[in-house]
C-alpha cells in the first residue's frame, strides 16, 4: 500500500513535466521504413547537440523506432522545456519522451553560480584599466565644471542678483556632470546604459515634482520675483491685507516688518500671485479725512475755508494741491472730504493727517460753524415734554471758538525713520540671504 501511494505521488510530481513534453512533439508524416542505423544516427546527433550546450551533461538519450527518450537531471526547469524544441528539430524523430527532472542537489546548483562569479571577476580584472581611465576622465570633466561654477565671473555679471547667479552655477555644474557621465560611458562602450539612466531619472524627477509641487512653485516664484523686483528694501507695501516695511526677499518667502514691529512671513508663491500695493514708490502721498458740519452753514464757504486751511499748512505740498468736496448730506449735516499731499519721506502720514484735521476744525469753529452732532437722544413717554428737560432750559451762550493756531505741531516722519533703522539692522545681520538689490531694475 505504501509503495502504491509513493508511486502515485511520484506520478503527480512528474505529471507537469510529462505534460510539457507532450505539448511539443514533431509534426509531419511518419516514414514506413525504420532501422537501427537511423535510430543510432538520431541518438548521436542529439548527443552532439546537447554536448555543445551547458546544463545537459547528465542527460542521456535513447532512440527506438524514431521515439526519443530523454532521462537525467538539469539545473533548471527552463532547460527541460528547451529540450523538446531542440530534439523535435532533428530529422527522423517521431515522438519525444522527456523524463528529465530538475536537480535538487545543492552542490550541483551552486557550482554554476560560482563559475559565473569567477568569470565575472576575471572580466572585471581585465576591464579594470579601462574602468580606471573612464573614472579619471569623469573626475577631470566634473572638476572643470565645479571650478568654473565657483568663480564669480561671469555669473555675477550676467545675473541680476546673487540668487540667479547661484542658479547659473548649479546649471553649469549639472551640465558638466552629465557630460562627464556621457564621456565615461562612451569610453566603456556602454552608452546604451545612458538612456536607461536618463529614463529612470525622468520618472523619478516627475514623481518628486508632483510630491513637492508647492515647493517647486515657490522656488519658481522666488526666481521671478528676484528678476522683476516689484519692491525694494524698506519699501512700505501691502500684500493680501498685510502691511509693513520690506526686510528681505529670500528663496522661499518675503519678510515684512509690520507697523507693530512684528515679522510677517509670506510665501513667495502667494506674493507672486497677489495684488501688491507699494506705498513707497512715489514720495508724494495723499492724506484724507472727513468732517461733518452743521446743516445750516454755507457749504461753499466752508469748503473753500477748509481747502485754504489745509493748503496753508507748512507740510502740505503745493502740487498736487489740496482738494475738498461735499461727500454726503445726512440728517445731522453735511460731510466734507478733505485731502492734501505730503512728502512722506519727511512727513509722517498719521501725524500730518491728525494735525490737518485739528487745524480745519479750529478754522471752522472760528468761523462760527459748529461741527455736526451725530448723536441721538431718546425721550421716553411720561418723562415730560422736551422743553421741560434740563438740557432744554436756557443756558449761557457757549464761549467763542479759539482762532486757528499760527504754528503747527511736529509732524516729522520720526517713527517711520525708526522703523527704517530697524529694517537696516536686520538686513545687515543676514545680508547673504537677501535677493533684493537696490540698484536692480524694477517693474
Amino acid at each position: 500500500m505504501r509503495r502504491i501511494l509513493f508511486l502515485a505521488c511520484l506520478l503527480l510530481t512528474l505529471a507537469p513535466l510529462t505534460a510539457t513534453a507532450q505539448d511539443t512533439q514533431p509534426s509531419g508524416t511518419i516514414e514506413t521504413e525504420n532501422n537501427a542505423s537511423t535510430d543510432a544516427a538520431i541518438a548521436v546527433r542529439i548527443r552532439e547537440i546537447l554536448g555543445q550546450l551547458d546544463g545537459y551533461a547528465d542527460v542521456t538519450v535513447q532512440v527506438n523506432s524514431g521515439i526519443v527518450t530523454l532521462r537525467g537531471r538539469t539545473l533548471d526547469g527552463e532547460a527541460i522545456t528547451r529540450l523538446d524544441g531542440l530534439v523535435s528539430r532533428v530529422a527522423g524523430v517521431v515522438a519525444i519522451e522527456n523524463e528529465v527532472v530538475e536537480s535538487t542537489d545543492l552542490v550541483e546548483r551552486l557550482n554554476p553560480a560560482v563559475d559565473r562569479f569567477r568569470k565575472r571577476m576575471e572580466q572585471l580584472v581585465a576591464f579594470l584599466p579601462l574602468l580606471v581611465v573612464a573614472a579619471m576622465v569623469f573626475l577631470v570633466v566634473a572638476f572643470i565644471g565645479f571650478l568654473l561654477a565657483r568663480g564669480r565671473w561671469p555669473w555675477d555679471r550676467l545675473a541680476p542678483n546673487a540668487f540667479i547667479a547661484d542658479i547659473y552655477r548649479q546649471i553649469v555644474r549639472l551640465a558638466f556632470l552629465v557630460g562627464a557621465v556621457v564621456i565615461a560611458l562612451d569610453i566603456l562602450n556602454a552608452t546604451a546604459l545612458l538612456g536607461t539612466i536618463l529614463g529612470a531619472a525622468g520618472i523619478i524627477g516627475l514623481a518628486i515634482g508632483f510630491a513637492v509641487r508647492d515647493t517647486v512653485e515657490n522656488f519658481i516664484a522666488s526666481v521671478l520675483l528676484s528678476i522683476r523686483q516689484p519692491f525694494r528694501p524698506n519699501d512700505a507695501i501691502e500684500i493680501n491685507g498685510d502691511e509693513g516695511k520690506v526686510i528681505r526677499l529670500t528663496s522661499r518667502a518675503t519678510i515684512l516688518l509690520s507697523w507693530d514691529g512684528n515679522h510677517i512671513r509670506i510665501p513667495n508663491s502667494t506674493v507672486f500671485k497677489s495684488r501688491i500695493v507699494n506705498f513707497s514708490r512715489n514720495k508724494e502721498r495723499r492724506i484724507l479725512f472727513q468732517l461733518g458740519l452743521d446743516p445750516d452753514c454755507d457749504y461753499a464757504a466752508m469748503r473753500k475755508l477748509a481747502e485754504e486751511t489745509v493748503q496753508a499748512l507748512p507740510f502740505v505740498l503745493d502740487t498736487p494741491a489740496a482738494s475738498v468736496w461735499i461727500e454726503d448730506l445726512t440728517d445731522s449735516g453735511v460731510v466734507l472730504t478733505i485731502t492734501g499731499w505730503i512728502d512722506q519721506n519727511e512727513t509722517s502720514l498719521l501725524l500730518s493727517r491728525g494735525e490737518a484735521l485739528r487745524q480745519v476744525k479750529l478754522a471752522v469753529e472760528a468761523a462760527g460753524v459748529t461741527i455736526a452732532d451725530t448723536t441721538y437722544r431718546v425721550l421716553l413717554d411720561g418723562q415730560g415734554a422736551p422743553d421741560d428737560t434740563p438740557e432744554a432750559r436756557p443756558s449761557a451762550p457757549p464761549p467763542p471758538a479759539p482762532a486757528p493756531e499760527a504754528s503747527t505741531e511736529n509732524v516729522a516722519a520720526e517713527s517711520e525713520h525708526e522703523l527704517e533703522r530697524i529694517v537696516e539692522a536686520e538686513r545687515a545681520e543676514t545680508a547673504h540671504a537677501d535677493l533684493l538689490d537696490r540698484d536692480a531694475r524694477t517693474e
